[in-house]
């Protein structure tokens, strides 16, 4: 718990009476490879954030030839939040799976709850704002660099944002958040070495 804590304050100094509520309302879980923290049809009631493992979101790609495909959006991994971002504000059921990619620590919070802290405690509002602006920037670049960049390109940028990502995430996870086959992807693995 003081690894969030620690994240937190350095993002925006947080009071004693902020952390004693924290530590109050934070739970955390220990949990298997594999388990949806979200699943399409349920309402996200969580922020998580992330003390061990790597976590990935994805939705099933519909119509056409496309019927089921799984297209794997984002990958995070320790010291990140994660959350559907449509889900948890709008109140509306999700349309993506959230998943586990290894056995995870996660802390989280409600939505409930964290709708008190922001009541209680203004400086809560200020992190909440910083920490939607660094995502949705991350967000904002994925999009861009699947529009913008060649393949080679976005393989680099991976790389760059996440070097271990080999060595933890299946490679047809890693494929399809490259938007290219797995095939390509071993083709542009070779020719780095």
């Amino acid at each position: 718990m003081e690894q969030i804590l620690t994240l937190i304050d350095a993002l925006w100094p947080i009071s004693n009476d902020l952390k004693v509520n924290l530590r109050k309302m934070l739970h955390q879980d220990a949990l298997p490879r594999k388990h949806w923290l979200l699943q399409p049809g349920q309402v996200s009631d969580r922020i998580y954030f992330i003390e061990q493992g790597v976590v990935r979101g994805y939705y099933l790609k519909a119509g056409g030839q496309g019927d089921g495909r799984e297209v794997t959006s984002w990958f995070m991994r320790e010291n990140d939040f994660i959350i559907s971002i449509i889900s948890f504000y709008s109140r509306q059921p999700a349309q993506e799976y959230i998943e586990l990619l290894e056995d995870s620590i996660v802390w989280s919070i409600t939505y409930s709850q964290l709708q008190e802290l922001y009541h209680k405690f203004p400086e809560f509002n200020a992190i909440g704002r910083l920490l939607t602006e660094k995502y949705y920037v991350l967000s904002e670049l994925r999009t861009q660099n699947l529009r913008m960049q060649t393949a080679p390109e976005r393989y680099q940028q991976q790389l760059a944002d996440f070097p271990a990502i080999f060595q933890r995430v299946p490679l047809k996870y890693i494929a399809s958040h490259l938007g290219i086959s797995p095939e390509t992807l071993i083709r542009l693995r070779g020719h780095r070495n």
